[in-house]
């Protein structure tokens, strides 16, 4: 007589085996909450934002901004009150079909960053440029914003 093996299962993965499931409860129970206000994603899954680097000098402000897969067309940048937002939306590849998709980590769809600058800038005077998958943004600052250096006199 055979016997079918035992098969060892690994505690981390028989530990969090619920996990998922409830996961997918919660998010249900939250469905008609998300239609209501526009955002039919589930409780756990994250719009996506990119990631941003503010480098501050003495004269401009530079912004760095991850934003791969996007045209420049598809980018809003804008300024108001100190506040820079950027917009845009990564739209989905049309060539794959959802049933054919065994795993899918990357983000879609709109995002919408905003964030203090720490200083006033020339708007006006503000330089965009999108190469790679990132954004880079030179925002002159205002001249009462610079730095201004005092040279002390030793007598």
């Amino acid at each position: 007589m055979n016997t079918i093996p035992n098969k060892k299962r690994d505690f981390w993965s028989e530990s969090f085996d619920g996990f998922d499931n409830l996961q997918k409860d919660i998010s249900n129970f939250f469905k008609p909450v998300s239609k209501l206000i526009g955002r039919d994603n589930g409780l756990f899954e994250s719009e996506w934002s990119p990631s941003i680097d503010v480098y501050d000098s003495d004269n401009e402000l530079m912004v760095k901004a991850d934003i791969p897969g996007l045209k420049k067309e598809d980018i809003d940048v804008s300024i108001e009150d100190d506040i820079l937002t950027i917009k845009g939306e990564k739209k989905r590849e049309n060539e794959v079909r959802e049933e054919n998709c065994f795993r899918s980590e990357r983000f879609y769809g709109s995002f919408n960053r905003s964030i203090e600058l720490p200083s006033k800038v020339e708007w006006d005077k503000a330089t965009a440029t999108y190469k790679d998958g990132v954004l880079e943004l030179k925002l002159p600052k205002k001249d009462e914003a610079k730095i201004k250096r005092i040279s002390v006199n030793v007598e």
